[in-house]
């Protein structure tokens, strides 16, 4: 598995296909954080939800770097879920390097102030800690909905893009209204929202929160394992 891993990884970084998701992290980042400081669960919150598209992105693109005649001869020697569990995991690793970084990023810009004198916002430290959640959230359903629009699903690029987009602006669309049934995407805008005054939100919001966002991408990876199966 170790090794599946290290050869997804190994192709997406040696490619030069990492390159374009890179310079889009740091785009958005640098908008993020160019306006000026904000508390650390605000900022974080929208970090992690503006990042959702690009992080999706970087799952598909690292996905569809092996050639599929080399994802079935893999799929053949050491079997399709092992295979198909090595390229989510490389996917995963690749975000959370993303996420590390982005959570760095608002400290070299000067983006992060304390909490001020009754406000009641949360610290410094509850913040970075929420901002974590946010950004693990963000990055399990980006992976989930970059898996459903890669080339072992979706077979051809033209509808790999378009599930791509198609689902990120349904995140924050769908995200930012209230008439229509919230499940359908993952509670990336929610969290943001959640995080934006600064104030730690309550205990079972971040539990209805964490939850939402794992049955979502759950249900979105088993889609995926059998439309894989299905199509491979």
């Amino acid at each position: 598995m170790i090794a599946l891993v290290r050869m997804r990884l190994a192709g997406f970084l040696r490619g030069g296909r990492a390159l374009a998701p890179l310079i889009a992290v740091l785009v958005v980042l640098g908008v993020l954080y160019g306006g000026g400081a904000s508390p650390a669960g605000a900022a974080y919150g929208y970090s992690a939800a503006a990042l959702f598209p690009v992080l999706a992105w970087l799952a598909k693109v690292l996905l569809d770097t092996e050639p599929d005649v080399q994802r079935r001869l893999v799929r053949l020697a050491v079997g399709p879920v092992r295979e198909g569990v090595a390229g989510l995991l490389a996917a995963v690793l690749a975000g959370a390097v993303v996420c590390a970084a982005a959570m760095l990023a608002p400290w070299l810009f000067h983006g992060i102030r304390g909490p001020e004198a009754g406000s009641g916002e949360s610290s410094i430290g509850a913040g970075v800690l929420l901002g974590v959640q946010a950004h693990l959230l963000s990055l399990i359903a980006a992976v989930a909905l970059g898996a459903l629009s890669g080339r072992a699903v979706t077979r051809r690029v033209l509808p790999g893009v378009a599930t791509l987009i198609t689902g990120s602006i349904l995140v924050i669309v769908l995200g930012l209204s209230s008439s229509i049934v919230p499940w359908l995407v993952p509670p990336v805008m929610a969290m943001a929202r959640a995080l934006n005054s600064g104030v730690s939100p309550a205990a079972s919001t971040l539990a209805q929160l964490t939850a939402w966002a794992l049955a979502w991408s759950a249900v979105a990876l088993a889609a995926y394992g059998t439309l894989r199966r299905n199509r491979s």
